[in-house]
């Protein structure tokens, strides 16, 4: 397992329609390599959820820590219900300190395959919910910025085009890569993440 880089805003990675995992790959030791590495890039990160395109893999994979429940979903197919609700900020590991409080429905179901191609399926409401519509977009080329609307829309929209952004988004990668470092050499783990899990 090692812990993987994360791509972050302009990468094209991150605007890019996934490709479905080939049943030729279940149970293979190199998918459950890039699983394995990418739940340790999660937990390096403090996050809730990573999806394969946020560490640069075109694969509609994602994995997940959240409501004491671990996972990981390939191939996934989302089911979402309920009312819009915005009673959450939420930021993203790929969108460096930037929050905000897109709609997102209020109850939500993946269904999947697991690293051997069996059958997975999780559901759940609120934040859980939140996470599972959140990492979805991921493998269709959506960011959460992508979900705001109207004065929300604008803000994003300027601070991602601001010198601010771009300094943030450098010193954030730095200080990954300097802590990506310090767990190779002392097997320590990257700071918690200020403010709402990161998804």
């Amino acid at each position: 397992m090692s812990v993987l880089t994360i791509r972050t805003l302009p990468d094209p990675v991150l605007r890019s329609k996934t490709s479905q995992v080939a049943e030729t790959r279940f149970g293979s030791t190199g998918l459950q390599r890039l699983i394995d590495s990418m739940h340790e890039t999660m937990d390096a990160v403090s996050g809730v959820g990573l999806a394969a395109p946020q560490v640069g893999i075109g694969q509609a994979i994602f994995v997940f820590h959240l409501d004491e429940r671990r996972g990981h979903v390939i191939n996934p197919v989302l089911e979402a219900w309920g009312d819009p609700v915005q009673d959450t900020r939420e930021g993203c590991l790929s969108v460096p300190e930037l929050y905000f409080t897109p709609a997102r429905t209020q109850y939500a179901k993946v269904s999947g395959l697991d690293v051997n191609g069996q059958d997975v399926e999780y559901e759940g409401e609120g934040l859980f919910a939140r996470m599972l519509q959140h990492e979805v977009d991921h493998l269709d080329g959506y960011l959460f910025v992508d979900r705001l609307e109207d004065e929300q829309f604008r803000r994003a929209r300027r601070a991602m085009a601001s010198a601010d952004f771009a300094e943030t988004t450098r010193r954030v990668n730095a200080e990954r890569a300097a802590d990506t470092s310090s767990i190779f050499r002392a097997g320590s783990a990257f700071g918690s993440a200020a403010g709402t899990g990161h998804l």
